[in-house]
């Protein structure tokens, strides 16, 4: 049996100790009847912060609900979101004991563990990729291989790897690669032919900017969008992962911690399929600085990257795992030629906590977008 299926495998007796803290029903508190497994009993909940990527937005709604809502609390913990910056890298907040949990990139991460952060990803919450590559529909781009001769905008900072695999791919010899900010002011201003895009985030600010040749917003049809996800494509490379520090997972009573505050995670996340509304506003109370129908917007198209969720709800997808190595191993100059060990995951604890939340919908398999109105400049 190879020691990815014996990691699989562990699940069922954190689950039972699980259990055994809930009372002989295996369900406790107000759970709104999504059937959360909860400590029967809490004396003194266990202090632990997440250290998110960015600052506050939908990206990061099913925290912030699980914290509002009382979810974490009845999980007896004392949560404390730590917003993100661009200085802040949260890999490194973990490995220098910053925070508990941290959000971030699979690629990335692994950079980080290769440069000393002995981190683990105990719950993969993005199924799949948010990346797109946008250009303007008539500019006879539809795939990769459209970008020879043209001018390719990229982030960079560890965001580049999707693009770069992709050129490889198609053997495209662009006109240039384009160092682009995190705007899409570039492809507003032709400055540059394909701009790279998170669909919940930098494509949603095209469609809110005013077309000067109708005076209204850009439409949908007014543009070309490559997805990494596509069959055609398939260079996407797995992003919001939770992780934690190897060190302190490892430390007695942590790994009970881990669980119940993946179940707390979990429900929130599950909650925002039905309460939208009630999501978005959680997230606008807690400070984000982007509008209403942005935010709106940025929210369905999440809960379109962890939905459906094939293993359940932040139970790892080992195929699109393994499509992330292989890709990494090409195209992240830090981990070309490194052997990713199997311990870089698990998923004992996030099907354990999937398992806690009973007969709450942790596929997600009904899940459609919504249709957003976007306003001018999000609002």
């Amino acid at each position: 049996m190879s020691s990815r299926w014996r990691r699989g495998l562990w699940w069922l007796p954190v689950f039972a100790i699980v259990l055994a803290a809930c009372g002989d029903d295996g369900a406790g508190g107000d759970d709104g009847g999504e059937g959360t497994a909860a400590p029967a009993e809490c004396t003194e909940p266990d202090p632990v912060r997440l250290q998110l990527q960015w600052f506050a937005q939908s990206q990061f709604a099913g925290y912030y609900v699980a914290l509002d809502n009382g979810f974490y609390e009845e999980q007896c913990l004392e949560v404390e979101i730590l917003e993100g910056a661009v200085e802040i890298v949260p890999q490194q907040v973990l490995a220098t004991g910053g925070a508990e949990f941290g959000i971030a990139w699979v690629p990335k991460a692994l950079v980080s563990r290769e440069g000393g952060a002995d981190i683990i990803n105990v719950a993969q919450v993005f199924e799949r990729s948010g990346t797109l590559q946008v250009s303007w529909a008539d500019s006879g781009i539809t795939e990769p291989a459209d970008w020879a001769g043209k001018r390719v905008g990229n982030w960079g900072f560890g965001n580049e790897y999707e693009v770069l695999a992709a050129i490889e791919k198609f053997d495209v010899d662009v006109g240039e690669l384009v160092a682009q900010d995190f705007t899409m002011n570039a492809l507003l201003t032709d400055e540059i032919d394909a701009a790279e895009a998170m669909i919940y985030n930098e494509y949603a600010q095209v469609l809110e900017a005013v077309n000067p040749d109708t005076g209204e917003l850009y439409q949908p049809e007014d543009l070309s969008v490559i997805d990494y996800n596509d069959e055609s494509v398939a260079t996407a490379m797995l992003q919001d992962g939770l992780w934690v520090n190897a060190d302190w997972i490892a430390e007695e009573g942590n790994v009970d911690i881990a669980t119940r505050f993946l179940t707390a995670t979990f429900q929130g996340w599950i909650h925002c399929l039905d309460a939208f509304d009630e999501c978005v506003e959680v997230v606008l109370n807690n400070g984000s600085t982007l509008g209403q129908s942005h935010q709106e917007w940025q929210l369905n198209e999440i809960l379109g990257l962890i939905f459906p969720a094939t293993n359940g709800i932040g139970v790892m997808n080992e195929e699109l795992w393994d499509q992330t190595i292989a890709i990494a191993n090409e195209q992240v100059v830090e981990l070309q030629g490194v052997e990713i060990p199997d311990d870089v995951y698990r998923t004992d604890l996030a099907q354990a906590a999937v398992d806690a939340l009973g007969d709450a919908d942790v596929t997600g398999d009904g899940y459609e977008r919504r249709e957003i109105e976007l306003q001018e400049g999000g609002s």
